[in-house]
């Protein structure tokens, strides 16, 4: 089983707690935003303590460096079966600061061109409700697990207008499935 270790940083703020997400880089994710954003995270290296690989993560990701009182939360598995293990912290990175590691893809597909983007494009503050429109769904009960531990009352989630994200995705698997038929 994979697991990968992240940190959600939080602020206090007069109208609340805020919370430090990251987008991912790429161009998957290029017009991608509700549902998109994440802890700064990443899988965990064999025999590697998972609080220290979640502060690696968020070096990497960020490059900043990250400390304080660091609060467990409890592991959420996400769809792909992957186990994430993350730690809250009262802290104030700067998100107009961030400098990410980067990866290489061939782009665009089958064009034998190798590109190289950003793990992270950018990074922002959202209060709790916007925090919860934003962040991927398999990563939210981290941050509801934050607010309750801040004694903050759970908003409802905004619509993230997902119904628009899953008829593109059935429709692109649709088209791929309908590709495949006719390669046979």
């Amino acid at each position: 089983m994979k697991r990968s270790a992240g940190i959600l940083a939080w602020r206090r703020r007069d109208e609340g707690p805020e919370f430090f997400l990251v987008h991912p880089g790429g161009p998957f994710w290029k017009n991608k935003d509700d549902g998109a954003w994440s802890i700064p995270k990443g899988e965990i290296d064999p025999d590697e303590d998972p609080l220290k690989a979640a502060q690696r993560e968020f070096r990497e990701e960020t490059g900043q460096a990250i400390d304080g009182a660091f609060t467990p939360l409890d592991p959420v598995k996400i769809a792909s079966g992957k186990v994430i293990e993350a730690w809250a912290v009262e802290a104030g990175p700067d998100a107009a600061a961030i400098t990410s590691n980067s990866f290489e893809i061939e782009w665009p597909p089958r064009s034998g061109k190798t590109q190289a983007f950003p793990e992270v494009d950018r990074a922002a503050w959202f209060p709790g409700s916007v925090a919860l429109q934003k962040i991927t769904p398999g990563q939210m009960p981290l941050l509801v697990q934050l607010l309750q531990k801040l004694g903050v009352p759970t908003p409802p989630v905004p619509p993230r207008g997902a119904p628009t994200r899953r008829r593109a995705r059935s429709g692109t698997t649709a088209r791929r499935t309908a590709a495949s038929t006719r390669r046979r």
